[in-house]
């Protein structure tokens, strides 16, 4: 389904978020929203418990790893056999605010190096996310079929660096999600060409937005704002209360400029090369 309007968002007067960071903000919430996402990519293999964790078989960190561990006493054995599962990919661990305290020492005590830390970032989804218009052109569609998903694929892919190669698995494995009920794939399209994307999981009363990318050749022109402005909507409009993500360095000011605001923050970490 192709939608022709363009959400705005009108910011916070200081950059801010109408809720305080805490305020009304359930982290357990908001990290089982994102352990969704990365589990969905356990196409090979998954497991929850000790630890939670996802195996796509993609050659690629991004798509294989540790989610957490319940608890602290069980890192040492999460850590073997996080490492027997995927010994042959690259994976990450994340350690989140659903980490019991102390996992990154632990991790550490047995080898793993910590890469470093991604925000967590919130916004309440109680405004009303307002549609206008663009003189270029830019439509934000609704990715459907084969086709348009495998050039969505192949357009965040890029934006990524992943390895190419790697694209028609990738397809699969989206396609393929047990929770696609849950996952909105937004396009940003101009002149018939997919040069922006963003997938919204609306799960746990939260909209986890992922995967928010803009091809090299059409950056600094307002389309990351523009999809995270749809992302928004599509939370709103399915009743979620809020919408959260995880910020790289570059998107963190214009999710501020949105009315995101940081709550806590995933680290990374891995095996050494």
């Amino acid at each position: 389904m192709t939608d022709t309007r363009i959400p705005t968002v009108t910011p916070a007067p200081d950059g801010g978020s109408a809720t305080s960071p805490g305020h009304g903000v359930d982290l357990a919430r908001v990290t089982a929203n994102f352990r969704q996402y990365l589990l969905g990519w356990g196409a090979e293999e998954r497991g929850e418990g000790e630890p939670d964790y996802y195996r796509s078989g993609l050659a690629t960190p991004q798509f294989n790893g540790v989610v957490r561990t319940p608890s602290l006493h069980g890192v040492g054995q999460a850590a073997a056999k996080a490492r027997a599962r995927l010994a042959d990919l690259p994976w990450w661990w994340w350690v989140g605010p659903d980490s019991p305290e102390g996992t990154p020492a632990e991790l550490a005590r047995h080898g793993l190096l910590e890469l470093g830390s991604v925000p967590v970032m919130v916004r309440p989804l109680d405004q009303v996310v307002e549609a206008g218009e663009r003189a270029d052109g830019l439509r934000i569609e609704t990715v459907e079929g084969p086709a348009r998903l495998a050039e969505f694929v192949r357009t965040y892919s890029t934006s990524m660096g992943i390895p190419p190669g790697l694209e028609d698995d990738m397809t699969r494995i989206e396609a393929q999600r047990s929770d696609n009920a849950d996952v909105v794939r937004l396009a940003a399209v101009l002149d018939g060409r997919i040069v922006g994307t963003t997938v919204v999981i609306a799960a746990h009363g939260h909209a986890g937005i992922f995967l928010v990318h803009v091809s090299g050749t059409h950056r600094r022109r307002g389309i990351g704002t523009v999809l995270t402005a749809a992302a928004l909507r599509v939370g709103h409009d399915r009743g979620m209360e809020f919408a959260a993500l995880m910020a790289s360095p570059a998107g963190e000011p214009l999710y501020r400029g949105l009315g995101f605001t940081t709550v806590s923050e995933y680290r990374l970490f891995a095996l050494p090369a």
